[in-house]
């Protein structure tokens, strides 16, 4: 089954905050996504695979179909509900988050984080993939981040996406004053970033097969 990507809702915030709390157990304080999700500036997307536990329905016998706009119309008759009667929601796995803040011309990466079971499995990379494009989309020039000096692993992956060290961040992290290395990118419309960010992707769909976006590129 294909990764798919969407904009977090707020019915994503349970599973988000238990990945969040497992990822960064001292971070302090800790991210308030319902804050964060009214946040103008910020933009928080998930990725994620349909559970599929709801059964299936059965088939409906030839020549008994019938019209699901009038089934709602019979049923609010009956129920004296204004609203449609709808199937249950989609219910979905979620694997990783990433939010990002765009100000002006810059997209500053917040965090990314992945599934304590599917790790190292490449939702980090879809992940900001997705987050790159997003900030194409909103006419940044450069995406931003922190990552603590001990984490070479996150290090590697933003390297590896055309990020490089700018500099570092004394004390920045709360919980243990750890430094943070300042990463960028340099003008993600130029024609050399496109090419190195271009090759990336099409190397991950390679090793990893395809994903799903859903986000498009005029929605907040």
């Amino acid at each position: 089954m294909p990764l798919k990507v969407r904009f977090m809702h707020r019915q994503d915030i349970p599973q988000v905050t238990e990945i969040d709390h497992d990822a960064f157990p001292t971070e302090w304080p800790p991210t308030n996504f319902p804050r964060e999700l009214e946040n103008k500036l910020a933009y928080y997307i998930i990725a994620y695979e349909n559970k599929d536990t709801y059964p299936e329905k059965s088939p409906v016998p030839a020549g008994k179909e019938t019209n699901p706009g009038l089934i709602n119309r019979i049923r609010r008759i009956f129920s004296h509900s204004q609203a449609p009667v709808e199937d249950p929601p989609e219910e979905i796995s979620i694997l990783g988050y990433a939010g990002m803040w765009i100000m002006a011309d810059e997209a500053h990466v917040t965090s990314i984080a992945s599934h304590k079971g599917h790790r190292h499995e490449g939702v980090g990379e879809v992940l900001l993939i997705n987050l790159i494009e997003l900030a194409t989309t909103k006419h940044a020039r450069i995406v931003t981040l922190e990552a603590r000096v001990s984490n070479l692993v996150a290090q590697n992956l933003y390297y590896k996406f055309g990020f490089d060290k700018l500099g570092v961040r004394k004390a920045y992290y709360l919980d243990n004053r750890e430094d943070a290395v300042i990463m960028s990118t340099e003008y993600i419309g130029s024609p050399s970033f496109k090419e190195k960010f271009s090759k990336v992707k099409q190397a991950y769909l390679q090793k990893s097969g395809v994903f799903i976006s859903e986000i498009p590129a005029a929605e907040k």
